[in-house]
């Protein structure tokens, strides 16, 4: 993760800080041999605070950067859609490395399914990222009648980002994975538009979220009065 200018303000400072404090303790050190006690004490004095202010430094800095991974948001997949006919529509799905896939689905939004592994809240500001494995690409319909009839598209997309069964281990082995918290389904949808442009991120904490990809998906998602 790339770093912010505060934080390398903060971890600037807190490393000239500790600098100084070994300047000071060298110059203590210095006055104590020569018997120049009063000095000796004062660079001691300088020292501490010195020190306290790069630890308060390194703690700022580490406290904002674990909120920052706490909180940043990964790209999961790009979508587009082309209207195909009437509640038909092509849609593509392009994940971050790249790969390509193209289906034609029949309802009125879109639903991106992924099984997610959640970390503690610890071991995330600690840089752990949410791991996730793309599950389904599907259709929903806005009528509930139409939802329980009509017919629906369920695409699979399991393999497209292999993951390991951390679940089962976590569940066999509880003491190697301590800072695994959860391992669940997660869900993200829109409504399907001709021309449509969707972007889905996964949060830090774990749960897929969608979100119109320009002012003119989201005008015309507003149009269709959703």
């Amino acid at each position: 993760m790339p770093m912010t200018p505060v934080l390398a303000v903060l971890f600037t400072l807190a490393a000239l800080c500790a600098l100084v404090a070994l300047a000071q303790a060298a110059r203590a050190r210095a006055h104590w041999r020569s018997r120049r006690r009063l000095r000796a004490g004062h660079h001691v004095l300088w020292m501490l605070v010195f020190a306290l202010l790069a630890l308060l430094g390194g703690i700022a800095g580490t406290a904002l950067l674990g909120y920052r991974r706490l909180t940043a948001e990964a790209p999961v997949a790009t979508l587009e859609s082309r209207a195909l006919g009437p509640q038909r529509f092509a849609l593509a799905i392009v994940l971050p490395d790249g790969t390509r896939r193209d289906v034609d689905i029949t309802g009125d939004e879109w639903q991106l399914d992924a099984r997610v592994i959640k970390w503690t809240p610890r071991a995330v500001m600690l840089g752990a990222p949410a791991l996730y494995r793309l599950d389904r690409i599907g259709s929903r319909y806005r009528d509930i009648d139409r939802e329980r009839s009509a017919p629906r598209s369920v695409i699979a997309l399991a393999g497209e980002r292999p993951l390991p069964d951390l679940w089962q281990l976590k569940r066999r082995f509880p003491q190697w994975l301590p800072w695994i918290d959860a391992d669940y389904g997660s869900g993200a949808f829109l409504p399907l538009v001709d021309g449509g442009r969707y972007v889905v991120t996964l949060a830090a904490a774990g749960g897929l979220v969608a979100r119109p990809a320009d002012a003119a998906t989201a005008q015309k998602i507003a149009a269709a009065g959703w």
